[in-house]
């Protein structure tokens, strides 16, 4: 099975813990397109470091690159259908209850293409480093923030999303486009998808 380079770290980071037999419930966040393969691969590399998965939550959130899918989610919806699946859970942990649910997705795994597009600064930056401190892949240079490792940043926009200044962001013609792409695809409303 091929692991993303993309999430590479995030694998390489679980597969260095110890899960020994301990109960884990996975999750991941999608906005509101698709969460492809994350799901089986989180649940393959978690029991390759021991964990015991008894149940996974694919949640829907505000897309990261393009915001307008799936604003203001979750919503209260989503919230009381997570209350719910939380609940769920709980019995199954105190019914001591250890199946494995079926959690969908291919072996091998699709490869994320990623969309490309990598935020750099404007010129309100004032260089205070909170993007590079932040990210979660180490792509932006802490010494030059202007400076970011594109083989490394795979568009989670949290750079973009945590900048006190509004100072980073995309090329405004590639984020047209990729909306325009996006949009027979995420128009419509997605829900969580829970397995238990």
């Amino acid at each position: 099975m091929k692991i993303d380079i993309y999430l590479q770290p995030l694998w390489e980071t679980l597969a260095a813990v110890c899960g020994c037999g301990a109960r884990a419930v996975l999750m991941c966040v999608y906005g509101n397109r698709a969460y492809e393969d994350t799901l089986v691969e989180l649940a393959d590399t978690a029991e390759k470091a021991g964990f015991h998965v008894i149940a996974a939550v694919a949640a829907i959130a505000e897309h990261s690159v393009v915001r307008r899918f799936a604003a203001g989610r979750p919503d209260a919806a989503d919230r009381a259908r997570l209350d719910e699946f939380a609940k769920a859970i709980y019995q199954k942990l105190q019914s001591n209850d250890r199946t494995r649910p079926y959690i969908p997705g291919n072996r091998p795994y699709k490869r994320f293409g990623g969309s490309g597009m990598v935020p750099l600064p404007n010129d309100d930056c004032v260089r205070c480093g909170l993007c590079a401190k932040q990210c979660p892949v180490g792509a932006i240079d802490k010494s030059d923030v202007s400076v970011v490792n594109s083989s490394l940043c795979f568009a989670c926009m949290r750079c973009v999303s945590l900048c006190p200044k509004k100072a980073r962001g995309v090329d405004p013609a590639r984020l047209a486009a990729l909306a325009a792409h996006l949009e027979p695809l995420c128009s419509g409303r997605k829900e969580c998808e829970l397995f238990i």
